[in-house]
């Protein structure tokens, strides 16, 4: 039952080429660094990432684009990566943009073993095209699938060798859901600590769908657009 690997390069070394790969975490808040960058160092291409977001130009998600690590995002929204801007406007990178609600539900629909829902969010627009609808109660629904993962990466805030995990606020986007969509679960923590030290009352995810577990270090926790008074 001991999840723990020494360090985030060990967690992520079997992660090979066009592994599709779901990071949690909503802007910078809450993104697993350590195992975002262990995954560029390991040197994996081709892959396909599932994210709220694409990080910016020297962080997160954008380390593996500067690295041309990636082959295609599944994201919401992505305005903050010039590079990402630049790549997906050269043709060197595909890009299926989702509505943020339900780039959420299709995940969590992986996670509940789900074949999918209908929503009528894109309804009439370049979401709905080529996708099942349905008229239901006089509106119009698309039909959205789910979304699954070879690998999930996750960042909590406290966890336990178990792979209970505790999330802390803006964290806990898209963060819970991912870890019980992916066939294999990495969460790297903030402090790991010993079973029985997190109340069973606090656990956000528990360490069944959690199969490794790190303990990061040296966090920068970014602020993405910071704004002050003159």
């Amino acid at each position: 039952m001991n999840k723990v690997f020494p360090d985030a390069a060990t967690a992520v070394q079997d992660i090979g080429d066009g592994a599709v790969i779901m990071a949690g975490g909503f802007g910078l808040c809450g993104i697993p660094e350590n195992l975002i960058g262990a995954v560029r160092d390991g040197g994996a291409t081709g892959l396909t990432f599932v994210s709220n977001n694409a990080g910016v130009d020297d962080f997160g998600l954008g380390l593996l684009l500067a690295t041309r690590q990636i082959r295609k995002m599944i994201s919401s929204y992505v305005g903050e990566n010039k590079e990402f801007a630049r790549q997906f406007l050269a043709g060197e990178l595909e890009v299926e943009l989702t509505p943020q609600g339900t780039l959420a539900e299709r995940i969590r629909a992986a996670s509940a073993g789900l074949g999918g829902f209908f929503t009528p969010t894109g309804v009439g627009t370049k979401v709905a095209e080529g996708k099942e609808t349905r008229v239901i109660d006089g509106r119009t629904y698309v039909f959205e699938a789910p979304l699954h993962a070879d690998f999930a990466l996750v960042k909590a805030w406290k966890g336990d060798r178990h792979g209970n995990l505790v999330f802390r606020k803006t964290a806990r986007n898209f963060n819970p859901l991912m870890a019980m969509a992916g066939k294999v679960t990495i969460a790297e923590v903030e402090e790991l600590v010993d079973v029985g030290a997190i109340d069973p009352d606090h656990v956000h995810t528990p360490g069944i769908f959690v199969q490794r577990i790190i303990e990061g270090a040296s966090y920068e926790k970014r602020i993405e657009q910071r704004t002050t008074r003159s």
